[in-house]
């Protein structure tokens, strides 16, 4: 038994073995604890100076749009720019932004514009930072590790919504939301000093892109002409857009739904990370992805969000928000080990720039649909609208694949598909 549990957590954490990944990994996971309590400090706030669920959807919208409009161009500049020195620079950004919320927030001065104008600030360098953070994950660990660095790497993301909310429900109660903002500027310090300390010339980079003409529309065209590429990013697309709206779902549920407060929305948002968590270590431990995978996932994760729809109180939808978290981080960190694999790593940049597109993305479109729909028909249709676009977006999906034949399986090697002509 000792054996067996010492080489599964061997194999589950190999990554860690790599210094560089390792401090990436360390500094990561305390920065994005803080920003997972800035985002429960923004909802809150945002809900007691308004009451209002359009509002909630609106402010999430602003930290979002950027992507959506930027994301696609950020990752023409990461597959540009030196990717760790960037990272420096973005890093220190979001450490300004968060500066200035605590600074607003002790002062009693964060009002709904700013706390819009803020959030679109920080959507913007969500956007720059977001595909040159990914890309250089698989530039630190063996392309045989890739699956297992992207799986810890979303262990990483979904512990963080553990810790983050759990932390923030317990400010917001105790001390105010203010503590939320100043905690998220200090964590930032974390990322900064991993950053400086990580071995460049043991990173694993390709060739920087020089630049030219027609890259974005290079990369676009290379996408939608790679089936393996092209399904997965439709998928998070349509899922994206309509089920990944917990941050606006569930603190409605909370407190109109059960008659819940803080503590109730970070239960259930803590519940479901914590099945993300335990989804992503089972995706790290996998050697291999495709789409049929991401299907099953969808397939489920829409199921599963059927029964919260349908929880008759709190404690039955935290049972059903844990495997609705485990199976949300299957679609997610299988279709990032999907194009991770995938994409030839001069597109690498641009391709997963276009995932978050497509699902970060999509939040300020999703965002408002699902506030709408949750003020007039109440926050249980909100979550079902989401479970009908994971259930007929993964059937559609599935139908595809069925046309297009199956594409080959992943085993840890990076597969290159040939080039798309064009400028």
């Amino acid at each position: 038994m000792n054996r067996w549990l010492r080489t599964t957590t061997n194999d589950t954490f190999r990554s860690l073995r790599i210094r560089n990944f390792r401090l990436f990994f360390v500094g990561q996971l305390i920065s994005q604890t803080g920003t997972w309590m800035q985002s429960i400090a923004i909802v809150w706030v945002v809900l007691q100076l308004t009451g209002d669920g359009v509002a909630l959807g609106l402010a999430t919208a602003a930290q979002f749009l950027p992507v959506l409009v930027l994301g696609a161009w950020g990752g023409v500049v990461a597959d540009r720019v030196d990717r760790h020195h960037f990272l420096i620079a973005t890093q220190s950004a979001f450490a300004v932004v968060a500066m200035t919320f605590t600074v607003l927030s002790f002062a009693d001065l964060l009002t709904l514009p700013l706390i819009y104008l803020l959030s679109v600030a920080f959507g913007v360098i969500t956007a720059l930072d977001n595909p040159a953070r990914r890309s250089l994950v698989v530039e630190m660990v063996r392309p045989t590790d890739v699956p297992n660095a992207v799986g810890l790497n979303s262990a990483l993301m979904t512990g963080s919504r553990v810790v983050g909310p759990a932390l923030a429900g317990v400010l917001i109660t105790t001390v105010g939301a203010d503590w939320c903002f100043a905690l998220n500027a200090v964590t930032f310090g974390a990322v900064l000093v991993a950053l400086l300390r990580i071995d460049r010339s043991a990173l694993r980079g390709p060739p920087r892109v020089e630049r030219a003409k027609g890259q974005l529309r290079e990369g676009l065209r290379y996408v939608w002409n790679t089936p393996e590429l092209r399904l997965p990013l439709l998928l998070l697309t349509l899922v994206g857009t309509l089920a990944f709206e917990f941050q606006v779902t569930l603190p409605l549920l909370a407190e109109r739904t059960f008659g819940g407060d803080a503590d109730t929305f970070t239960l259930l948002y803590s519940a479901m990370s914590a099945g993300s968590v335990i989804g992503a270590l089972i995706v790290a431990r996998r050697t291999d992805a495709d789409t049929r995978m991401l299907v099953h996932a969808t397939l489920w994760m829409g199921a599963f969000m059927v029964a919260l729809t349908l929880a008759p109180n709190v404690w039955f939808a935290v049972a059903a928000v844990v495997p609705v978290g485990l199976t949300s981080i299957f679609l997610i960190s299988g279709a990032n080990t999907v194009i991770q694999l995938r994409a030839d790593p001069s597109m690498r940049g641009r391709a997963l720039a276009l995932t978050a597109v497509v699902f970060i993305g999509s939040t300020p479109i999703g965002g408002p649909i699902a506030g709408a729909v949750a003020e007039h028909f109440g926050p249980r249709a909100g979550i079902g609208l989401g479970a009908a676009a994971c259930i007929l977006s993964g059937l559609w999906t599935w139908r595809e694949l069925a046309r297009v034949g199956a594409p080959p399986r992943h085993t840890g090697e990076v597969l290159v598909a040939p080039p798309v002509a064009g400028g």
